[in-house]
């Protein structure tokens, strides 16, 4: 899918809000992308499932790594086009692990997927844990980027969508007292 027809398919399914957000990174936005608008229609997740499939089948990926639970959908209809096992990271006192009895090894090759980056934290916990099993991370791809972070491996981007955000004593709807949303899945203790 072009990025202009996803942008405009985020737009009609009502993923693509305006407001005064808190990030799950903790940081202030204008814009928030509710990504299970996106993940709840398997018409949606197919395509670019399939575009990611496409963009990473020469790295030859063993396994598809998410996070939990946003990336469970995706990591998995990855998974199922590349003909290959999905697992998904999550946390474990606090902290991301791999539980249910998923195993990583050296022999394993890593496509890390996620569905929308800002700071790309989620996604290199994910990355750290597969390193700690001594698997390889192969590539990364992610649904929509928010900002230009990089990850130090073959990355496949579906969308750059630029969303200014800010640290909350610097944010401008905070200084005019605008009340905010909080509609991110991760908090901070």
């Amino acid at each position: 899918m072009r990025a202009e027809a996803l942008a405009d398919r985020l737009r009609a399914r009502g993923a693509l809000l305006d407001g005064h957000f808190r990030l799950s990174s903790g940081r202030h936005s204008d814009r928030f992308i509710q990504k299970f608008r996106i993940l709840e229609d398997p018409s949606i997740v197919e395509p670019l499932a399939a575009d990611i499939a496409a963009a990473v089948r020469e790295y030859a990926p063993t396994v598809v790594v998410s996070a939990a639970v946003g990336g469970i959908v995706l990591g998995y209809e990855v998974a199922r086009q590349l003909g290959t096992l999905a697992i998904f990271v999550e946390k474990e006192s606090g902290a991301p692990a791999l539980r249910r009895s998923f195993a990583l090894g050296p022999s394993d090759r890593a496509l890390v997927v996620e569905d929308v980056v800002t700071t790309g934290l989620s996604l290199r916990e994910v990355m750290e844990v597969v390193r700690s099993k001594g698997a390889e991370v192969v590539a990364v791809a992610v649904i929509v980027r928010r900002e230009p972070v990089e990850f130090g491996v073959p990355t496949t981007i579906l969308l750059e969508l630029p969303v200014q955000s800010w640290d909350p004593a610097d944010c401008p709807a905070c200084a005019q007292g605008v009340p905010i949303d909080d509609p991110g899945s991760r908090r901070r203790a």
